[in-house]
């Protein structure tokens, strides 16, 4: 279909407004630190209820997928006393990687500021916005990578009609965790020291366009602040349908990725059997054999995909690598606490929530 249809249909549902640059948490070490957004059109925020009713979550969704990037316009970037300029690409995205000679003194969460340098025709005023950059502390015991469709977030992936029902009809506010998920995740990250809290990191298949959903989803459910690694921005209603679908390469690419920046921590794995965190994780731990510390995948599927997870399993007791195949997180909090992975107090926390 063509722009001005698109135009025309934006306007009539009241998604025209000035650009926003959407500022996702950046993530790194004391001497490389990765910072990315987007510049965006017709970004209309919603700030989620309890009470919304189904037409304003499904206009809050349809924004998300209507928006389009602005192309082509430098965007100043500043972070721990340097500053770089970038430009955005065709979709509106940008991204820097800041190096540091001596490694920075400043960890855990720090601020950057983005600032638009070209005026944009759509907006009079300065475009500017702060974010969040999670800086490895140097006494973290292992990180966390976690999927978050049917992980953290009841989904439904494996049957499209109820996994639409959710997204186009419920909010940040009405959509359920598993039970357990805050504590367990609460537990992970603050370990055995909670002075030295472990980082979590969320790879998943869902699209850029879900970021501040997902956000509001683990503030509001009291799930640990980690960074999230999505998938490509989509544009167009067709893709909104398609959500969390196709090929999950770039989960894989993403993980590998983490595992190559911070050299010197081993991870704990979880993930799901609606897809293939299995088969992705199983890759990962035959490439850093030594730094998979466990796996845990949910079952939520039938149980063809149950076998699969557990090959998967059989092969990686060869490599004395535990992937776990757990119906409910109480499990995957048991094993944790047998691994010294929490302590007793949290694992009683967590046990507590899972009714």
């Amino acid at each position: 279909m063509s722009k001005k249809f698109w135009h025309w249909l934006k306007k009539v549902l009241g998604f025209t407004s000035p650009p926003v640059i959407l500022a996702y948490r950046g993530y790194g070490t004391p001497l490389r630190v990765y910072v990315r957004g987007h510049v965006l059109n017709d970004r209309v925020l919603y700030e989620a209820q309890v009470n919304d009713r189904r037409i304003r979550n499904l206009r809050a969704m349809l924004s998300r997928y209507l928006s389009v990037g602005v192309p082509g316009v430098r965007v100043g970037i500043r972070f721990a006393g340097q500053q770089q300029e970038v430009r955005t690409d065709a979709w509106g995205y940008f991204e820097a990687v800041f190096e540091f000679a001596q490694p920075l003194q400043q960890r855990g969460w720090q601020p950057v500021q983005y600032k638009v340098l070209d005026q944009l025709p759509e907006n009079a005023q300065e475009l500017v916005q702060e974010g969040e950059v999670y800086v490895l502390e140097s006494e973290a015991a292992y990180g966390v990578i976690s999927d978050v469709d049917d992980t953290i977030l009841i989904s439904h992936s494996g049957a499209t009609l109820k996994k639409l029902g959710l997204i186009l009809w419920k909010n940040s506010k009405t959509r359920l965790p598993f039970e357990g998920v805050a504590a367990f995740y609460q537990a992970l990250q603050n370990g055995t020291q909670p002075k030295h809290p472990n980082p979590i990191f969320y790879v998943s298949s869902s699209e850029w366009n879900l970021y501040d959903f997902l956000v509001d989803f683990c503030n509001i459910q009291g799930i640990p602040k980690g960074p999230f690694l999505l998938k490509d921005l989509k544009t167009g209603l067709w893709e909104l349908f398609k959500s969390g679908g196709g090929k999950h390469h770039h989960k894989q690419e993403k993980i590998l990725h983490l595992f190559s920046l911070f050299t010197d921590l081993k991870f704990i794995l979880i993930g799901d059997s609606s897809q293939r965190d299995a088969a992705i994780y199983t890759e990962v731990a035959r490439q850093f054999p030594n730094r998979v510390l466990a796996i845990y995948i949910r079952s939520v599927s039938h149980e063809r995909k149950l076998k699969v997870v557990l090959n998967f399993a059989n092969e990686l007791k060869q490599q004395h690598i535990e992937m776990l195949l757990i119906n409910d997180t109480a499990a995957a909090a048991q094993h944790a606490l047998e691994r010294g992975f929490m302590d007793a107090t949290a694992y009683r926390k967590a046990m507590a929530e899972v009714v």
